[in-house]
């Protein structure tokens, strides 16, 4: 059985912590292999305006957030949901920068590696028309699972395309189910060299099995 990776999005009231951005919500999908096997997913009050702009986008009205339990016992069940899992995000950039930070204002560390759906998708699907979550989705024929940039559907969307990414790595390249070490070194890897890469480790895996 795959080793649990989280797949996690955050809806946010700006584009960084550094400029006082905080988190609106938080999802977090918890997969084995292709399977979705737990879900978790909040509003979150931090006591910080959300601006017009962003409800729009959203949907998420300050009303919602101040309605909604604290952001620090949310982000501890996110924690206590997470346990040991590495973490993977469509442009995981963004989202890592909020785990960090919010994890932080919750008074936790934030050790968990992230995976990013956006740079394997660079490197798997280069001729796709554009590597947004939505427009992969739909180009790749994968189900929309809710209104967009809502935590809980956007991390769903993620968690099916890393899902069919790992498929088509295993179809392309003969691998086993590519597990998250594996999407690291991948997303770091030159795309020209990502075959050389891939069959290396194939190669790897059957002499030590």
């Amino acid at each position: 059985m795959p080793s649990p990776i989280a797949v996690i999005d955050f809806e946010t009231t700006g584009m960084t912590p550094a400029q006082g951005a905080r988190a609106t919500e938080v999802a977090i999908v918890l997969m084995e292999g292709e399977r979705v096997v737990d879900r978790f997913a909040s509003l979150m009050k931090t006591g910080v305006w959300i601006p017009p702009f962003i409800t729009r986008l959203t949907g998420i009205t300050n009303a919602m957030v101040d309605a909604a339990p604290a952001a620090e016992s949310v982000m501890r069940e996110a924690a206590r949901f997470v346990g040991d899992a590495p973490m993977v995000a469509h442009n995981a950039a963004f989202d890592s920068r909020f785990w960090q930070s919010e994890l932080r204002h919750a008074g936790l560390d934030a050790p968990h590696p992230f995976a990013c759906t956006v740079l394997l998708s660079r490197r798997i699907y280069p001729d796709a028309p554009s590597h947004s979550l939505g427009r992969l989705t739909d180009h790749l024929g994968l189900p929309r699972t809710g209104r967009a940039h809502r935590a809980l559907a956007d991390a769903e969307m993620a968690a099916a395309l890393l899902a069919r990414m790992q498929h088509e790595l295993c179809r392309r390249f003969g691998l086993d189910w590519p597990d998250h070490a594996l999407l690291m070194r991948l997303q770091r890897c030159a795309r020209q060299s990502m075959g050389r890469m891939l069959l290396e480790q194939r190669q790897i895996a059957n002499a030590s099995g």
